[in-house]
């Protein structure tokens, strides 16, 4: 996977006049008034109380969480900015479900007067991520954020769902997720031999040290539902996030099973260097056939209820090979 080369989105005069005048109006999402194009409601955010259409129908997205959340949820976004994939929006979304969605730049540098060209009647995305574009956003539309992302998914996803006027849906999905969660745990032999059964998620990331994920991210929650086991090193995980650790210490992440994921360049981030050599091919999980690669964008950066659904899919999969 090559990091995508970030695209310049122009507009016209128009689009930018249009962006410059909303942003003099100086209102925020405690004040907008939705009122004139149908009802609204209140939603509790990271930001404080923001006021929504009870059916929003122009959505703007600015991470891949709040992507898989409004698809997961029956909604096309108009715009969502894009990840640093070849594929822009992550390969694990149907395509069809993401064709004609616009790109409104780079996750981290969303271009806001594109946004605001969109002409959304709410924004989605996270403190974590845009809290400086808040002032900007908000006198666009009203932006629901989330204080972050990754390990909190779940409860983030209602915010989402509340914002879209989605929470009937949501709490099927939430069922149908916990359903899927409870057949993989019993087809790994239930709860007693799952948790028996120790996993490590090892992430080779361009330009860092290799990620030894811990108890604290998007992944861990999943394997946390389905009852499995972790090694003693993830309780060193820095914040609960992860334990770093360079390609001369990779025996330190050793497992019954070991799931690995690639960020850039294999050759940079050292998966090449470190998979093929004699440490790794010591480990436990390696002699016993239980090493899996897995695709990074579904297993690290989608984060969300479709995301998920995959994932459980793999790891039965794998874990009853």
């Amino acid at each position: 996977m090559t990091p995508l080369s970030r695209r310049t989105l122009s507009l016209g005069a128009v689009a930018v006049a249009g962006a410059l005048a909303l942003s003099a109006c100086g209102s925020d999402n405690k004040g907008s008034d939705t009122s004139a194009s149908g009802a609204t409601h209140t939603v509790k955010t990271a930001m404080g109380d923001v006021k929504v259409k009870d059916k929003p129908a122009r959505v703007v997205v600015l991470d891949t969480a709040e992507l898989d959340s409004a698809i997961t949820l029956g909604v096309k976004p108009v715009g969502a900015t894009h990840a640093d994939v070849e594929s822009g929006f992550l390969n694990y979304l149907p395509k069809g479900k993401v064709s004609g969605i616009k790109d409104v730049g780079a996750m981290m540098t969303p271009n806001v007067e594109a946004i605001a060209a969109l002409k959304p009647d709410l924004i989605l995305t996270s403190k974590v991520r845009h809290e400086k574009l808040y002032p900007q956003l908000s006198a666009i539309a009203p932006t629901v954020m989330t204080e972050s992302t990754g390990e909190p998914w779940k409860a983030n996803f209602q915010v989402h769902a509340d914002a879209l006027g989605k929470k009937d849906e949501a709490a099927k999905v939430v069922g149908a997720y916990d359903k899927h969660v409870a057949d993989v745990t019993a087809k790994l032999g239930g709860k007693k031999k799952a948790a028996a059964t120790e996993v490590n998620m090892v992430r080779f990331v361009e330009g860092t040290d290799i990620r030894i994920y811990g108890k604290k991210n998007y992944i861990a929650t999943i394997l946390a539902d389905v009852g499995l086991g972790r090694p003693a090193i993830t309780d060193k995980a820095k914040d609960g996030f992860s334990y770093d650790v360079s390609p001369e210490k990779i025996d330190l992440a050793d497992a019954d099973v070991i799931f690995h994921s690639t960020y850039g360049d294999p050759a940079k981030a050292k998966e090449t260097q470190v998979t093929g050599g004699a440490l790794w091919k010591g480990l436990k999980a390696a002699k016993d056939n239980k090493v899996f690669a897995v695709d990074d964008q579904l297993w690290v950066q989608g984060i969300g209820y479709t995301a998920a659904g995959k994932i459980l899919d793999e790891l039965q999969t794998d874990l009853t090979k």
